[in-house]
């Protein structure tokens, strides 16, 4: 149980900046957690809504968006901006593909593919927030995540980055987070529970470009899946 904790933590602390007890031993970080600390994510982000609901709605979407990039500390971000470079300067060469993606600096697509993102959740948010739709936050960051863990379950490593720790997650743990979300989409949203369908069509979309995955393909997943996530809820109301 102690160990499973600190997995828990561990997990926590590398992928949000939320607080975490200090560990007395260092644990590996686990990705079947991550479902979990989306559904963490989604409660912060609701009850911020709640606690300013009475806030002009374009202030709100506002600080839904700053919350919501700053939980994670723009890791996923910074996933989104360096898979986007090495899709651009790749030209169908895999390790140039993973050369570009290695480098710190971003260049004009990357630059490009942020503005849109941080553009397009904003005015998806305002639009939640005008309708007072923004409960389906619970549950949008916690669907891409388990998209994290089906993408390293079902897809090789590019890398030797993740191959220590990202293939834990196990069948039984995917199915168990599957029946949950759909469960609670049913309730919250039922729009959601065609998540799924975008979380295969990611996995496809790496497959097909790459061969495979590795920490930026899973952190741009995250962002591009919430976005879809997102728009569909918008184009629900």
């Amino acid at each position: 149980m102690r160990d499973i904790s600190a997995k828990f933590w561990a997990t926590l602390q590398f992928l949000t900046i939320i607080p975490t007890p200090k560990l007395e031993q260092p644990a590996v970080p686990q990705l079947s957690w991550m479902p979990c600390i989306g559904l963490l994510i989604g409660l912060i982000l609701c009850g911020l809504a709640i606690l300013a609901s009475a806030m002009q709605p374009m202030l709100l979407a506002l600080l839904l968006l700053l919350l919501w990039f700053g939980l994670t500390g723009l890791l996923h971000v910074d996933g989104l901006a360096d898979l986007v470079d090495g899709l651009a300067a790749a030209h169908q060469d895999k390790s140039r593909l993973l050369a570009v993606m290695k480098e710190p600096h971003i260049g004009s697509f990357a630059v490009m593919a942020l503005l849109l993102l941080v553009l397009a959740k904003f005015v998806l948010l305002l639009t939640l927030t005008l309708a007072s739709e923004w409960y389906v936050l619970l549950l949008i960051p916690a669907w891409a995540r388990l998209g994290a863990a089906y993408w390293a379950e079902h897809l090789p490593a590019l890398s030797d980055g993740l191959a220590a720790w990202c293939k834990d997650a196990g069948q039984a743990r995917l199915i168990f987070w599957l029946t949950v979300l759909l469960l609670l989409s049913w309730w919250v949203n039922p729009i959601l529970m065609l998540s799924p369908l975008l979380l295969w069509a990611w996995k496809c979309f790496l497959q097909h470009k790459l061969g495979g995955m590795n920490g930026d393909c899973l952190g741009a997943g995250i962002e591009v899946c919430e976005l879809m996530l997102l728009l569909l809820c918008c184009w629900s109301l």
